[in-house]
């Protein structure tokens, strides 16, 4: 069995119903060491900050816990790329928000789905979003960082390509609280290939070369219940969908991916779910 040195920083997105610190609790139930969280309902706009009653025993529960990263995931109605202002408005109040509860308990990063274009160009599209980005990180001053998630391309949505996610990148200015987290059902779905150990190596160097490795903060490990390129966003248990488990075999003993926090987000109607494909994931170091 690998020992706490060699063993990658693995977990699940966990509900926090019921209280922040449940989330915790569920993680350690799951065995993980890391964990990904909602702070707030992820279908509502919603700008509250936290009490102090649901900070304390977050924080509390977390330093005796075995959770070494908690993850949180912005909600899904900000759309920084919105062409209308209304929405782009609320969106970033609430990206702000999502900042300050991250700051208030200790949470190191936020994955953001970077937006939509709708009726906009692309070009507009991801100025507006690293706009709203960088006004964001200067009005909440702090260590969270946003990481951008890689999209599978459904609609109008913006990320799906290494070279998006590297053009927002760039315009921010605030490049130390900037990452990117990796999701391996979207990359699958907007049509990049690392199923084999030959693709596998191809990818990570474009990645590498693009965007940069140092940058890659997070990664979302799920199956794709679509083909490669498809461009619909569906996920799998692991090794069950369209992916396989030789791309999931590659990443869980890649020594440069140990200490990158990697989250399944794959069906869930029970914990069992998760503990199964928590297994699953375990089985394959080597």
């Amino acid at each position: 069995m690998s020992d706490k040195k060699t063993t990658p920083l693995l977990g699940a997105h966990v509900s926090a119903a019921g209280g922040l610190y449940k989330a915790i609790d569920i993680g350690e139930e799951l065995g993980c060491t890391t964990i990904q969280i909602f702070t707030t309902n992820n279908r509502q706009w919603s700008f509250d900050e936290l009490a102090e009653s649901e900070i304390a025993p977050f924080i509390e529960r977390q330093k005796e816990s075995h959770i070494s990263i908690v993850i949180s995931h912005a909600s899904y109605l900000i759309n920084l790329g919105s062409p209308t202002k209304l929405v782009a408005a609320r969106s970033k109040k609430a990206l702000k928000a999502e900042l300050m509860r991250c700051e208030q308990l200790f949470i190191p990063y936020l994955v953001l789905h970077p937006g939509s274009r709708l009726e906009s160009s692309e070009e507009t599209c991801i100025k507006a979003i690293a706009a709203s980005i960088q006004e964001s990180l200067e009005e909440v001053p702090g260590k969270c960082m946003i990481l951008l998630e890689i999209m599978a391309g459904q609609g109008s949505s913006i990320g799906s390509t290494l070279e998006q996610l590297a053009a927002i990148k760039e315009l921010i200015a605030s490049k130390n609280r900037i990452g990117i987290c990796f999701d391996t059902c979207h990359a699958f779905a907007a049509g990049y290939d690392f199923t084999t150990p030959e693709t596998y190596k191809e990818f990570w160097n474009t990645f590498d070369h693009i965007i940069g490795l140092e940058h890659l903060k997070a990664m979302h490990l799920n199956d794709s219940q679509k083909a490669k390129d498809s461009h619909v966003d569906r996920h799998a248990d692991i090794g069950k969908g369209a992916i396989g488990l030789e791309a999931f075999r590659l990443i869980m003993n890649d020594k440069r991916f140990i200490n990158i926090p990697k989250i399944i987000e794959t069906p869930l109607t029970t914990l069992n779910d998760h503990v199964r494909n928590l297994q699953v994931l375990r089985k394959l170091i080597v």
